[in-house]
């Protein structure tokens, strides 16, 4: 008889998940032994710190609780202590039922939270994750409750399989979830019914009066509580609030891939909106013409700052939240993914004492982190940096911080020309997006200063052709620059579920990727990330930068004051030593730290 057959009819207990380890070999017979004895004084310490925990909610103690609180040497693998997520994988995997770890980025919030109430959820710890096809699956600790499901089918009238998950990935799920729903049901109760007004793009009558929930609203407060405390859970750089025609939607980039999250009714997104523009000092009132501001806030034991920008849109206000951590703006430059030989370089442009150095990219290709980052190696007492930036990213005090403001003319241009009487040596600037501001630039290089800006452009070559597009000449150009960098930001594998696998050496060239055109070797390994609970299935866990550094030398000078065109430009250096975009994501592929589809994604052909 098989352990699902065992126990089809009966709960899993202590006894029962013990048994299961024996069998996976995961425990011993004497740590066995030792789990049964020490399952009360354990049950009544957990029950203690679960109240200092938990307060007002009354969670069961299960099995893989006073398991894991045991620190046992996992026998199976060898090295480290038995988890509470080693005990339900193997629990599961002995009695042949699917375990599931938890990503809300998954998950329906109507699905989760209309199926069962918070309250059948926390006594039975036990919350829905689909409906698919007539079939309920629910995440459960004990698979095996037979109330629960039996519950669960006769309201539900569909087919309930259960799937085993941890009990914190539950809780986490139960408080996130249904504190947010109902913070958006109580705020929609006191609004009343949903009105879209939706400006100039379609007349709408507008019948009665609708009542404007304030943005001091505690449910409201909730709500937004709720949403930035999940998005910097999942690690998220941008929030965004959309509104649509008859729901607004909450997307958050992650990694640089947008996921939605979130429906809520269009009432209420508009006093979610209000109530983040409240904190942000913007004029809530003021719902036609795009504002800007910023929030502080603390996230643990570290302040992250958000920059909110809202627009009008054709269904009510949108508003883009970008959140601002100061773990990856200021990193040490040997962190941001240069090559040893780039850093090299790079650093050797640093370190003049005057000139302009370009960092080029489209939006989102991590401009600023790589300026903000090479301030941080240069920031010193005896150093003055200025810096000029719409708006500014993150505040830092080693810096002195002037943000433009236009409608009062501060730009660009007007601040480059008054903060050379503040007597700067290094000086930044957000963008350079003008004549006047290229050339305000020149000048501040010319009388003894390291400038440091962004560019877009898609490669490093084509920044001299852009200056002189600006109206800048060709022999300031050549005379003040020191170097120019290109980057993107590619998605590194997850390092917890990666694996090797093998490429044909032909299929990579027919993708154009580099370095192999000299290969004898057929086959190539490379490695993938396979997906797993960590990256939420996506096989990859962070980014980081790709690079080319173009330097400055006699012939590349000769060439910029001669008119030739980008082309030609990076061909020399190229011949010189630089190594492309695409060359430098190739390096990155064959050591295993991306994968070509990613590579592909992020860099095109040409570049």
């Amino acid at each position: 008889m098989s352990a699902l057959e065992k126990h089809r009819r009966n709960s899993l207990d202590l006894k029962d998940v013990c048994e299961l380890l024996l069998k996976r070999g995961v425990i011993t017979s004497e740590q066995q032994a030792m789990i049964l004895e020490k399952q009360h004084q354990q049950t009544e310490k957990l029950l203690k710190l679960q109240a200092l925990r938990y307060p007002g909610e009354n969670f069961a103690i299960v099995p893989a609780d006073i398991i894991s609180s045991l620190n046992l040497l996992d026998q199976k693998a060898g090295k480290g202590f038995i988890t509470e997520e080693t005990v339900m994988m193997e629990a599961a995997a002995a009695l042949g039922i699917a375990y599931k770890k938890i990503d809300p980025l998954e998950l329906d919030l109507e699905v989760v939270t209309r199926t069962i109430s918070k309250a059948f959820a926390i006594k039975n710890l036990a919350v829905p994750v689909a409906v698919e096809n007539g079939e309920l699956k629910v995440a459960m600790i004990d698979p095996f409750n037979r109330e629960v499901l039996d519950d669960l089918r006769q309201v539900q009238k569909l087919q309930v399989t259960p799937v085993m998950s941890t009990k914190s990935d539950i809780i986490k799920l139960i408080r996130e979830f249904y504190g947010f729903k109902k913070s958006i049901i109580m705020a929609e109760r006191e609004l009343g019914p949903a009105f879209t007004d939706i400006g100039n793009f379609e007349q709408y009558a507008k019948l009665g009066s609708v009542t404007e929930i304030e943005s001091t609203d505690k449910y409201i407060q909730n709500a937004v509580d709720y949403l930035f405390r999940y998005a910097f859970e999942q690690r998220a750089s941008d929030i965004h609030l959309e509104p649509k025609r008859d729901k607004a939607i909450v997307r958050l980039r992650i990694d640089g891939v947008l996921y939605v999250t979130y429906t809520m009714p269009l009432v209420v997104h508009n006093a979610v909106v209000s109530r983040i523009k409240s904190i942000s000092r913007l004029n809530i009132a003021e719902r036609r013409r795009p504002q800007d501001g910023r929030i502080k806030l603390k996230d643990k034991n570290r302040d992250v700052e958000i920059r909110v920008s809202t627009v009008p849109v054709a269904f009510g206000e949108k508003a883009v939240l970008r959140v601002l951590n100061p773990d990856v703006l200021f990193q040490d430059l040997e962190n941001l993914g240069f090559t040893a030989s780039d850093l090299v370089h790079y650093r050797e442009c640093l370190e003049k004492p005057h000139g302009i150095i370009l960092v080029t990219g489209p939006t989102g290709s991590g401009k600023t982190t790589t300026l903000y980052s090479s301030l941080k190696s240069l920031a010193s007492a005896d150093k003055n940096i200025t810096t000029v930036e719409d708006p500014i990213e993150m505040v830092c005090e080693e810096y002195n911080q002037i943000a433009v403001q236009p409608s009062i003319d501060i730009t660009f241009s007007s601040i480059l020309r008054n903060i050379l009487r503040q007597d700067p040596d290094i000086i930044m600037i957000g963008e350079i997006r003008d004549r006047e501001t290229a050339k305000n630039a020149i000048q501040a290089a010319l009388t003894g200063h390291l400038v440091l800006s962004t560019l877009h452009t898609n490669d490093a070559a084509s920044a001299f052709t852009r200056l002189i597009d600006l109206g800048v000449e060709p022999f300031l150009i050549s005379s003040t620059m020191l170097g120019v960098i290109a980057q993107r930001l590619v998605r590194i594998i997850c390092p917890h579920c990666q694996e090797a696998f093998t490429l044909s050496s032909n299929d990579l060239k027919r993708l154009g990727i580099g370095l192999f055109e000299d290969s004898d070797e057929e086959t190539v390994e490379l490695k993938r990330g396979a997906g797993c609970r960590q990256c939420r299935t996506t096989g990859y866990q962070g980014r980081e930068g790709v690079f080319e550094v173009l330097r400055m030398t006699e012939e590349i000078k000769k060439l910029i004051n001669e008119g030739a065109p980008a082309e030609a430009i990076k061909k020399t250096a190229c011949r010189q030593g630089m190594r492309p975009l695409r060359d430098n994501a190739a390096a990155k592929i064959l050591k295993g730290r991306t994968t070509y589809t990613e590579v592909l994604r992020c860099i095109s052909q040409e570049e």
